[in-house]
C-alpha cells in the first residue's frame, strides 16, 4: 500500500474512534491530523501542478469535491511513483480529469420497448 492509502485508513480509523468514543480530546487529535493531511496534500499539489492546473483543480473541487479528491490523490500516487511529467500542465490534467470522469460515470441503462 501505498503511504497516502494508509494515511486515509488510519484517519479514518480514528474518526471512528472519535465517533463511538464521543471524547472531545480524540475529537480535536482526529481534527488536527485531519487539517495536517490537508496541508501535506496542498504542499504537494502545488510542487507539481502549474498554476493554471491548480486554478483549474480548485474550480473543479468546488462543483465535484469527490472528483478532485479522486484526482488529487491520482496526482500525488503518479508524482511519488515518478510517472509523472512534472509540472503538470492544464492540458494534461484536463486529460486527466476526463479518465477520471469517464471511469466514474455512471453507467446509462437502456430501456427497450417490445410492442407486439
Amino acid at each position: 500500500m501505498d503511504p497516502e492509502e494508509l494515511k486515509r485508513k488510519k484517519l479514518l480509523e480514528m474518526q471512528q474512534q472519535a465517533a463511538a468514543n464521543a471524547n472531545p480530546e480524540i475529537d480535536e487529535q482526529a481534527l488536527r491530523m485531519k487539517q495536517q493531511y490537508e496541508m501535506q496534500k496542498r504542499k504537494i499539489l502545488k510542487q507539481i501542478l502549474s498554476e493554471p492546473a491548480r486554478a483549474r483543480l480548485s474550480r473543479v473541487k468546488l462543483v465535484k469535491p469527490e472528483l478532485a479528491e479522486q484526482v488529487e490523490v491520482q496526482l500525488i500516487q503518479l508524482a511519488q511513483m515518478g510517472r509523472l511529467q512534472i509540472p503538470v500542465s492544464d492540458n494534461q490534467l484536463k486529460i486527466l480529469l476526463d479518465k477520471i470522469y469517464e471511469m466514474n460515470k455512471p453507467k446509462k441503462k437502456d430501456i427497450k420497448f417490445i410492442r407486439k
